[in-house]
């Protein structure tokens, strides 16, 4: 049943990628034209559209807690767990619009999921290249002062499974430099979907939520240095509340 499930959203990932080539071409053409407006219509009701039907088709169930915690007159860093492949689309169906990632390099080798993602204002990453790294932080910080929100995951890759890695202090410069607001979001139990099944897909539920933001500006030096761990341990208390720890019946 699982190798019948990964196969359909397998065919289904690809096929609608192809249908929906129209609609990413004539988002493209009014994002090039200056339309920003036009091109965020399509952008938000196909991507959501395509994204979310995925999550059906794996059994991936949501329930979302704190979105009244998002800003809505200003752009923020959202700063995610990262568990699993599916905290993706999670994020680009279950918070209150997509918003532009800070994505691995891998991505872009991708055909049209790349121009999918550039169209909602997404940077590629290479963390391999330390150079462009901050030249990518640099381009996500001005998306910051346009007013367009960023996600990106502070451990830099999956965890696939409970134990959180290192938050790195890179992935909040962004913030700093455009002095934006962290959102930090907890992701619990999206590696159920596929990591922990060898990459094969399992119906589970996931539970997201967002914490209340937290500002940037005017932090000092050792603030900003603190700041990672302590979003993080936000993070950690909230996902790990309830469950048994380590020793515990």
């Amino acid at each position: 049943m699982m190798l019948l499930r990964t196969i359909v959203w397998a065919l289904y990932f690809v096929g609608a990628l192809i249908v929906l080539t129209p609609k990413m071409l004539r988002a493209k053409r009014l994002k090039e034209a200056g339309d920003e407006a036009g091109c965020r219509a399509i952008v938000d009701k196909y991507v959501r559209l395509w994204m979310s039907t995925l999550m059906r088709i794996a059994g991936c169930e949501v329930t979302v807690k704190g979105l009244e915690n998002i800003p809505q007159d200003r752009a923020v860093v959202f700063t995610p767990n990262h568990q699993g492949d599916y905290d993706i689309p999670i994020m680009l169906v279950c918070l209150d619009k997509p918003h532009a990632f800070v994505a691995k390099i891998e991505v872009q080798k991708i055909p049209l999921v790349r121009t999918w993602m550039q169209l909602f204002d997404s940077v590629f990453l290479d963390r391999k290249n330390p150079r462009q790294a901050v030249g990518v932080m640099k381009e996500a910080a001005e998306l910051l002062r346009q007013g367009k929100s960023v996600i990106v995951f502070p451990e830099g890759t999956r965890s696939k499974g409970e134990k959180m890695g290192e938050f790195k202090p890179g992935a909040f410069k962004m913030a700093f430099s455009a002095k934006a607001p962290i959102v930090p979001v907890v992701v619990d139990g999206s590696y159920k979907i596929m990591e922990a099944n060898h990459n094969l897909m399992r119906p589970g539920h996931v539970n997201l939520t967002i914490l209340p933001p937290i500002e940037t500006a005017g932090l000092d030096r050792a603030a900003q240095k603190a700041l990672p761990e302590q979003v993080a341990s936000r993070i950690a208390q909230v996902k790990d509340a309830g469950k048994p720890q380590a020793g515990e019946a």
